[in-house]
């Protein structure tokens, strides 16, 4: 039923990935499941489905989801300034071919969203160093995310699409509305009603110990050594929306199943308003997919195209999402390596997930 999918996956244990997890819902029900390899290829340690992850990109949609709830709410819009909540955005420069000048747009809630905000992924700019600094490395999201606005745009507001850390600043813009930090905000409006027992932003000493071991793969050599740690999570109390959620499979999939069926931590129009293509002429010539759109956090189908039908996001370390309304299922993919050789075959999956489903 699904052997072209087993037989994708096995092929990255050929290519030398350590080991790999896969988890297909449909209809609720799990159809797919299947782990091989290890955790830890030094000594040998099987895959045992139970591993704990930095799921790194795949955090995005999360950080979205919670600060949709807020939105769902009423308590903010997405046409609104972002200034309104994060006072530092109000007077933001750009850069341009004259230098560093003030910037004509306006940063928009969903322009953070859609990553169109004008911001970039520079974690070592002097405003971000600056805050370490001044914090002795605990970095508060909230004080991270004043730093990352002290910098020039790279581009006008809504002018681009350009991968960032606007997810980042999200996640303070979560903080502020809500009054919590994000991290307890996330845990007690998604983890906790979920059952996602496994799943925080800032890492305790016991999901540590049951991380599976990370690598960086180096192309030259075709080796895979181990990484030390996530370099997004930038200090002890720093909750990176962009890339800082640590996770199990199972937990993850409780969370796209949620998202699947709607009306429990979002409603279901809001979750098709997540997954509505926001691109236009003018920013999707700047997006990595051409057959898929971008829409509130997600990869979503494109609105001139009707080839795909899922939407979801990858994560940096090889952690793939898709949640699929019209076929009625779920897939999560787990893996540990940065810099992965396989990174794009994770886009074969969807096709092959059908497959296996009819």
């Amino acid at each position: 039923m699904f052997d072209k999918l087993t037989e994708k996956l096995e092929s990255f244990l050929d290519m030398g990935i350590p080991g790999y997890d896969c988890i297909v819902k449909h209809h609720g029900e799990t159809v797919y499941r299947r782990w091989n390899g290890c955790s830890d290829k030094e000594t040998g340690r099987k895959m045992t489905g139970d591993e704990v992850y930095y799921v790194y990109s795949c955090s995005k949609i999360i950080t979205c989801t919670a600060a949709m709830q807020l939105y769902e709410k009423g308590l903010f819009s997405l046409d609104e300034p972002l200034w309104h909540y994060l006072p530092e955005a109000k007077f933001m420069a750009v850069k341009s071919d004259g230098g560093i000048v003030p910037a004509k747009n306006t940063i928009k809630i969903a322009n953070l969203f859609s990553m169109t905000a004008g911001l970039n992924y520079d974690r070592t700019s002097k405003g971000i160093k600056d805050v370490a600094a001044a914090t002795n490395g605990r970095c508060p999201t909230r004080e991270i995310v004043r730093g990352i606005l002290s910098e020039p745009l790279d581009y006008e507001p809504g002018m681009k699409w350009q991968y960032s850390l606007a997810h980042d600043v999200l996640a303070a813009l979560v903080e502020v509305i809500s009054g919590q930090l994000f991290n307890d905000y996330v845990t007690k409006n998604i983890f906790e009603p979920l059952g996602m027992k496994n799943t925080t932003y800032i890492l305790t000493p016991e999901l540590q110990k049951r991380i599976a071991t990370l690598y960086w793969y180096y192309p030259e050599t075709k080796s895979f050594e181990v990484y030390p740690n996530n370099f997004y999570i930038l200090g002890s109390e720093y909750a990176s929306g962009g890339a800082g959620c640590i996770s199990t499979v199972e937990d993850m999939s409780l969370f796209l199943e949620a998202m699947r069926k709607g009306d429990s931590i979002l409603k279901k129009e809001t979750i098709a308003l997540m997954a509505t293509d926001r691109l236009d002429e003018t920013t999707r010539a700047y997006f990595w997919r051409p057959n898929y759109g971008y829409g509130l956090g997600v990869r979503c189908p494109n609105k001139s195209l009707s080839d795909v039908t899922d939407f979801g996001w990858g994560g940096a370390a090889g952690a793939w999402l898709a949640i699929d309304c019209v076929n009625d299922y779920t897939a999560y993919y787990a893996q540990h390596v940065l810099n992965s050789p396989n990174a794009a075959m994770r886009n074969d999956l969807p096709p092959l997930i059908n497959a296996g489903l009819i």
